[in-house]
């Protein structure tokens, strides 16, 4: 059955209850002569409207159905069951709120986070971190209890080169939490950090520390950061050029090149411009 509003009889009571078994049907149990039904009405048909794959309502006419009505124990109008794989799930009598409807029916809808999650997975598939990344915050800002989007976060930002951030995440999760994702985002981000600690990072940090006031060695150590995709670490080393001289060599081009290869929606992108900002302003 692929309607999604269905006057129900006898006849095709079976089948809406078969549908239920694909999705929730609400029964609508009414009568033309109850002003609290024309109240309701429109408010189910709007929301059923909205979710097709999700809701469909039944509506029983009990002036005309009275015996199905019996069937059901109903006994007063209007009166509203929720049907899910054939049995009750909830319900109400009486008119009630749109909201108050809604958060019967949100435990079986689809969640605002679940579809920027399902972005988000179609360009992970793809290997788009920096696409899937703003997604993936926006949803963990929307749900920030679900285990499997901060891990998805976490892994994106491993590939974007966030290493601080995804280990933040990583420490965030519970040990009976600690799947085969989880260990498989934490070994990413082991390798990741190895990667990103080159002989020629450690040369010049060890040549920093000895000469911790020399621009042009803090020049060379961000660019080399940056190639390794520690970005927050290049930022922050040009950060201290900058507040000794703004104009000094490449550092005030280097660090905005930085900023804009971060993604979309970065929060270290969003606090280095805010501190570049006070110096420029």
């Amino acid at each position: 059955m692929q309607q999604t509003i269905v006057d129900v009889s006898l006849n095709n009571a079976r089948e809406v209850l078969d549908a239920s078994m694909q999705k929730l049907v609400l029964f609508q149990f009414w009568s033309a002569r109850s002003e609290g039904c024309k109240q309701l009405s429109p408010l189910l048909e709007r929301i059923v409207q909205q979710y097709p794959q999700q809701l469909m309502l039944a509506r029983v006419d009990c002036d005309k159905e009275s015996d199905l009505a019996m069937q059901f124990g109903v006994q007063s109008l209007p009166t509203v069951m929720l049907i899910k794989q054939g049995r009750p799930v909830d319900g109400f009598a009486g008119v009630e709120t749109e909201q108050a409807i809604r958060d019967k029916l949100a435990p079986y809808l689809p969640k605002p986070e679940d579809d920027l999650l399902a972005q988000a997975e179609q360009l992970l598939g793809s290997q788009d971190y920096a696409g899937a990344y703003p997604l993936l915050k926006d949803a963990l800002a929307l749900a920030p209890q679900r285990t499997e989007i901060k891990l998805w976060l976490a892994d994106a930002a491993v590939s974007l080169g966030q290493l601080p951030q995804a280990e933040a995440l990583l420490g965030e999760i519970k040990l009976a939490e600690q799947d085969a994702l989880y260990k498989a985002v934490v070994a990413k981000l082991q390798l990741a950090k190895e990667a990103a600690d080159t002989p020629e990072i450690q040369a010049l940090e060890a040549a920093l520390a000895a000469t911790p006031d020399n621009h042009e060695l803090k020049e060379q150590l961000a660019v080399q950061y940056q190639a390794v995709q520690r970005s927050e670490e290049a930022l922050a080393l040009l950060l201290t050029v900058l507040q000794q001289d703004l104009n000094f060599g490449s550092s005030k081009k280097l660090y905005l090149d930085i900023l804009a290869a971060l993604p979309k929606g970065d929060s270290v992108a969003s606090l280095y411009r805010r501190k570049l900002y006070s110096l420029l302003y």
